[in-house]
Parts: structure tokens; sequence; C-alpha cells
């Protein structure tokens, strides 16, 4: 990889100014450049929060799997996302804003193809990030809801109660995110910083107090199938599924570019920091969790405590002890949904910012004081809280919101690393930040990895299927885009051209290519 630029030439400034390339997509500078790099990776690593995407899915894939599925798929699944940040890193730093994704895609599409290849990766990568919101928002409530569990296992918080606790969750991030974003910076370090104490705490207190810690050879070889399924090595696949779901997000990064200095650098840096960051300390965190597993019958499948981790600790470290890491765990769920909330609003302003997305004259408005957009954060609050209801109707709905988050933000990182492969691979501008010759076969093996466990997230976790296990994944994510697509087929294609056709044309006025032409002569 490489640090270096296409732009630079003997008798031109060595890099295009960040509001020229803002300028070469039709847009001008709104919000505040004050995020730093280490701001912009805390965001990024809030997304991926090994405490909050590891912890609730921990005992169903135990169940899918084994310690097998839970050590190596963890290790598995970090290498080949790291490819796929690499391949987004790349197009990040040629490309340093705020729509992230979906912008990225009208410079690497045939130009014919741009709008709707636009609006598609829009329309998935918003999907995304709003249901993230609402898996991590719900987690958060499920987990408040278990700790009166710890002691007295008799009681069981009704999903009334759960959705009410999940509703003031996710007010209160609201109103985090409609703050100043400098407000914002500080919490999203705090976050970086509560992750990683807390995490090495459950760690070191988890290994040093347990007794009767299982064998090496358990943690690394132990394979368990209960799903129903007779092929084990389909079992082991489902066990990969908590892994990828948590090592999503990290295109936050990307979407809080006009707020980042030096942003051609600092949010490439930023996604692939976050995703080093979780590989490792997830990979520590799951390894020290299994050695503290002493029954696994009792302990994980027969458990009247959610999640099943909750056993393990209480087993291990006692009430008091597990009471704290619960605190811990809850704390990096409640900065993971905040920094969820940050990354979706950036995107739907961005989004409205185009006219993609309905009532855009308000969702793409930057409040004058906070420099913050507020309508979008509030848009996407509300959006999260419809999307929750369904976890009254169905309780097993909270898997099938876990996969479209995953499933959805996955196909918006598919589109433009395939685009990047194929139809730009000769005339692409590369950024400060590149893959050099490894680009292609990185960008290609990406683009197979992304189709595999999208494919792995429609498919169902238990057997015999019904009614009450189905994976409804593929239908909510089906519904959503299809109709996005009717909305652009019947109306939206008549005036979306794809990022800047909605710029007042006096302001700005230079496009992309004389952009670039200019500094590449």
């Amino acid at each position: 990889m490489n640090e270096g630029s296409d732009y630079e030439t003997p008798n031109a400034p060595q890099h295009r100014t960040e509001d020229e390339i803002l300028a070469s997509f039709g847009y001008k500078q709104e919000m505040n450049k004050t995020i730093s790099t280490l701001s912009n990776f805390s965001i990024a690593f809030g997304c991926c929060s090994i405490l909050s995407g590891l912890t609730p899915m921990w005992g169903d894939a135990m169940m899918s799997g084994g310690s097998i599925a839970i050590v190596w798929g963890w290790i598995l699944v970090s290498i080949f996302t790291f490819g796929v940040g690499l391949s987004l890193a790349e197009i990040c730093s040629a490309y340093p804003v705020t729509g992230g994704l979906y912008i990225w895609v009208s410079r690497l599409a045939p130009p014919e193809w741009v709008p709707v290849m636009c609006w598609l990766t829009g329309w998935c990568n918003w999907l995304g990030l709003t249901v993230a919101i609402t898996s991590a928002d719900l987690g958060l409530a499920q987990f408040m809801s278990s700790i009166i569990g710890i002691r007295d296992p008799s009681y069981n918080a009704s999903i009334y109660w759960q959705y009410g606790i999940f509703l003031v969750i996710v007010v209160i991030h609201g109103i985090i995110n409609s703050m100043h974003i400098k407000y914002n910076g500080f919490f999203n370090q705090t976050s970086l910083f509560w992750h990683l104490i807390g995490t090495l705490l459950i760690i070191i207190v988890a290994l040093v107090l347990t007794p009767n810690k299982a064998s090496a050879k358990w943690v690394f070889t132990y394979f368990e199938n209960d799903t129903g399924f007779s092929s084990s090595s389909y079992a082991f696949l489902i066990g990969l599924l908590q892994s990828q779901y948590t090592l999503s997000g990290f295109d936050s990064a990307a979407h809080m570019s006009e707020e980042t200095r030096d942003a051609a650098r600092s949010a490439p840096r930023g996604i692939l920091y976050a995703i080093g960051a979780a590989a490792i300390t997830g990979l520590v965190f799951m390894l020290s969790i299994n050695f503290c597993v002493q029954d696994f019958q009792r302990q994980i499948v027969e458990t009247q405590l959610s999640p099943q981790m909750t056993q393990v600790f209480l087993d291990g470290v006692g009430y008091q002890w597990t009471v704290v890491f619960t605190v811990i765990i809850m704390g990096a769920m409640f900065f993971s949904g905040s920094a969820l909330t940050l990354g979706s609003s950036r995107m739907i302003y961005a989004f409205a910012r185009d006219g993609a997305t309905p009532w855009s004259k308000w969702l793409s408005k930057v409040h004058p004081t906070t420099q913050t957009p507020i309508y979008a954060v509030w848009a996407n609050v509300i959006f999260a809280s419809i999307v929750g209801l369904l976890y009254i109707v169905n309780t097993t709905a909270f898997n099938a919101i876990v996969s479209v988050n995953t499933i959805a933000s996955s196909m918006a990182y598919f589109i433009p690393i395939a685009l990047r492969l194929t139809s730009a691979r000769h005339n692409f501008k590369k950024g400060p930040f590149h893959l050099g010759p490894f680009s292609d076969i990185i960008n290609l093996v990406s683009c197979f990895w992304i189709l595999f466990t999208s494919l792995l997230f429609v498919c169902p976790t238990e057997y015999p299927v019904t009614g009450e296990n189905m994976n409804y994944a593929s239908v909510i994510f089906v519904f959503v885009i299809v109709s996005s697509l009717i909305y652009y087929y019947f109306y939206a294609r008549h005036w979306f051209k794809g990022p800047g056709s909605q710029s007042d044309s006096s302001e700005v006025n230079e496009d992309t290519d004389s952009v670039i032409q200019k500094y590449a002569k």
C-alpha cells in the first residue's frame, strides 16, 4: 500500500484541496472540519463495537459451530473484512465526501448507469446504517432488562417493557447527536477508551477469578451443532454470522469526511484502524470468554439468562463482578448506538442534499448553531423506532433486523468495489492512499467474500424451518429496496442524475472531470 497520489505533477499543486474535491461533486463546504484522525477512528470503532456485537449473539454462535466457529471464525472473518476495508479505504482516499459509498459510485459507474447505481447504493447504505441503530439499541434494551434476571432468574421482562426502554435509548441518542460536533468528538473518544479499558478489565478479571477453566484444546477445537441441520459445515458457516455482524459499520469513517481534517488520509485510516483494532481486541476477548466456559450444556444450552455470556460471568466471577461486566458492556452498546446514529445521519443528509429522499429540503439542512444536520438525525431516530416495532410482533425479528443490517451494508460495499474492479479499473484517479499493484486482487477477493456472506445472512439458522424461526431478512431487505426502485422508476429518475444534481449551479459550476484534468495535466 502506498501514500502517493496520481494527482501530483511537476507543474501543479501536489493535491487538490478538499474544497476543490467537494466542488468537483457540485457541493460546497457547510460543516466545520473539527474531527481529528483519532475522533474519526473512534466513531468507526464504536460502530464495530465488539462488546455490543459479540455479546448478544455469542451463545447462538456457540451452538452453531462451538468454540471453533467463535475463534477460528473470527480470525477468518477479520482477515476478509480487512480486505474489504482496504478496498473501501482506497476509494475513500480519492473521494473524501460525506455521502461516502453512493457518491463514490457516481465516479466509478459508466455514465448511463450513474443515477440508478447511485440510487441503489445510497438506499442500501442508509438501510444498513439505520437498521444498525435498531439492532444496537434493541440489544441494549434486552441487556438492561436481563440485569434483573441475574438476581432473580424467574423474572422475565415483557416485550413492551423492552421496547419502551429501547425508545428511551434511541431518543437519547438523537439528543446527543443534535449537539455541536465538537461535543460528539469528545463523546466518541470517550467511547474508544471505554471499549479498550472495559474490554481489558473483563479479560483480566474473568481469567484470574474463573475456576476450572476450559483447556486450550477445548477452546481451539470444540465443535457443537445444535442447529438441527445435519451438515457440520453449514453449522460452522452459520456461526460466522456473529463475527460478520460485529465487523460492519466501519464506513462511518467515510461519512464523517467533510467534518474531518485532512480527510483524504484520515478517513481511510479511520476505516482500517477500526477494523484492525476490533479484530485484535475481539479475538482476545473471545478467547478469554471461551476459556471461562466450565459447563457448555448448563451455561449455554440450558441457561435461562440472556445473553448466555451472563451465565458464564455469574458462575466464574460471582454476582458483583458480573454486574460490573454488564455495566461495561451496556456502556459500550450505548456508545455504539450513538456512533451509528451519527454516521447514519450524515449519510441521509448527503443523500437528501441530492434530492434522493422524501422531504429532502429539510433533511439536507444544517443547523446554523450546532453545525449538525438535526432533521436527518431525527428522521433516522424515527425510522429506527418504527423498525423496532417488528420486535413486538415477533421476537425472532431481532435476528432478521441484525441480518438486514449486515446484508444492506454489505451490498452497499459491494457496488463501489465491483465498479472499481470493472468499469473504473483503468481510469480511477487514486488518492493519497492506494493499494498499488495489489488493488485488483484485493478488490476481487472482497467482492466474492461480500456475496458469500450476504447469501449466508438470508439462510435459515434452525431446522426444521417454521414460521417462527424463519429468517425474514430477505423479505425486509427486498421490500425496502424494491420500494425505493419503484419510487425511482416512476418519479425520481426524471430529475435525479446523481450527486450534485440538485446543487445551485451559480455557486458551484466546475465538474469532476475538469478539476481532475486541471491537476493531472
